[in-house]
């Protein structure tokens, strides 16, 4: 078994995609004779800053010899890298040996790659030290991602599919040809099971990129089949090629469990703490609050791209008990989903009159209220039970704003009740 890593030939202008790239050498892999046993699509650390959106690295499991493999992918590397976009730097592993028998470095390794951040230097003789093969194009920076996409089979246990359909190559940069009514429709036909292929309540078919590349549609989910019979039922211009992948998206693998006082920027976490300033909305329409927890506080925010989930940040009030899940930029967590934990069911309000049901005036600095037309007093405020429209349990980001990597609510596994958006 041979394992062969690339990343970083995609090109946010000039329309190509390491996914497409992937497939190709797939193909030329079985042109030689070999077989593929599967694809690896790894979403890596979505706070990199060079990247495409999702950050994908590709892994290809192979019968091919190491030598061999690393030929076949290298000619198609060569025929398709492209030079033009400085942004672009390709790099390609081939491993010799079973993906599941890598050193606890490599895993390590892609694992870190993640939730992390790596140098080139760091790859290159880590995988020399490991006997690959490795070659890079235009300062080879995607050697990193390609050796992460090595060590990301033993690195991960949770899986999903995306099943990814190509359009001609000569269309890309066009206007795409799919329709959307088939696309909703399919949609629903395989939800749950397939998720986060349109979002309702925008009326987006979030499968289908506006990026120039070659992608027509991708669809996720948890069933190979399910996302390949979801793909088959959308009308469309040609489909040339697919390729279903496995893949760590919605797996949220780039979390880590922290607290407020340990943020760093560039890492993504998940850390509880209770609502110490009411939401406020902001020029541009983003939501920003303050958290705390043991005597530290960091800003929480829900930008204007994540729609009508910033309406779920707008009803906390503060001493909500919260848990929040996001990517940390500028010491601010950008929430891509949080957990109610506890709400503060009761505020402290003006005393009405028990004789007339008047509400009562303040009768000075200290001294407590007192009602004017009857002279009943009070100490002070009351408590009062407050109308919450949210619930305990946890809230995400509507499908047309999630991150590839991010999980969503409705593939279960949290431990409180979900409100799942679609």
């Amino acid at each position: 078994m041979t394992a062969i890593g690339l990343d970083d030939t995609d090109s946010r202008t000039l329309g190509m995609c390491t996914t497409y790239l992937a497939t190709l050498v797939a193909e030329a892999i079985e042109a030689a004779g070999g077989t593929v046993e599967r694809l690896l699509l790894v979403r890596l650390n979505p706070a990199v800053e060079h990247k495409t959106r999702g950050n994908a690295a590709l892994a290809i499991h192979t019968d091919l010899p190491a030598g061999v493999a690393f030929d076949v992918a290298r000619d198609e590397l060569d025929r398709w890298a492209i030079a033009d976009d400085d942004r672009t730097s390709p790099g390609l592993v081939v491993a010799p040996g079973s993906p599941d028998t890598v050193s606890t470095a490599v895993e390590a390794f892609a694992r870190d790659a993640v939730r992390d951040f790596h140098d080139v230097s760091d790859a290159v003789e880590l995988a020399s030290e490991s006997g690959f093969l490795t070659e890079g194009w235009y300062g080879g920076r995607g050697r990193i991602g390609a050796l992460a996409a090595i060590g990301a089979w033993a690195a991960f246990d949770e899986w999903t599919y995306e099943h990814i359909s190509y359009r001609e190559f000569h269309r890309c940069g066009t206007p795409r040809d799919v329709d959307v009514d088939s696309v909703f429709e399919a949609a629903d036909d395989g939800y749950p099971v397939a998720w986060d292929t349109v979002d309702h309540d925008e009326g987006e078919a979030v499968c289908v990129p506006n990026a120039p590349g070659p992608i027509l549609y991708g669809i996720r989910g948890d069933d190979p089949d399910v996302v390949r019979e979801v793909a088959d039922a959308i009308e469309s211009e040609p489909v040339d090629r697919s390729a279903t992948f496995l893949t760590n998206q919605g797996s949220d693998a780039h979390l880590r469990d922290g607290t407020l006082a340990t943020l760093r920027d560039g890492r993504a976490y998940r850390v509880t703490g209770t609502v110490a300033s009411p939401p406020e909305t902001r020029p541009g329409g983003h939501v920003f609050f303050d958290l705390e927890a043991d005597d530290a506080t960091a800003q929480m925010a829900a930008f204007e791209p994540t729609k009508r989930f910033r309406d779920r940040v707008r009803s906390l009030r503060v001493g909500d008990h919260l848990t929040v899940c996001g990517e940390v930029s500028d010491g601010t967590l950008k929430l891509e989903k949080f957990a109610v934990r506890d709400l503060v069911q009761t505020e402290p309000t003006t005393p009405t009159c028990p004789d007339c049901g008047r509400t009562m005036k303040s009768a000075g600095r200290n001294q407590g209220y007192r009602c004017r037309d009857c002279g009943t007093d009070a100490p002070g405020k009351v408590e009062q039970s407050v109308d919450r429209t949210l619930e305990r349990g946890w809230y995400e980001v509507p499908p047309c704003a999630r991150r590839h990597i991010a999980k969503p609510l409705v593939r279960g596994g949290f431990d409180a009740p979900t409100h799942p958006e679609r």
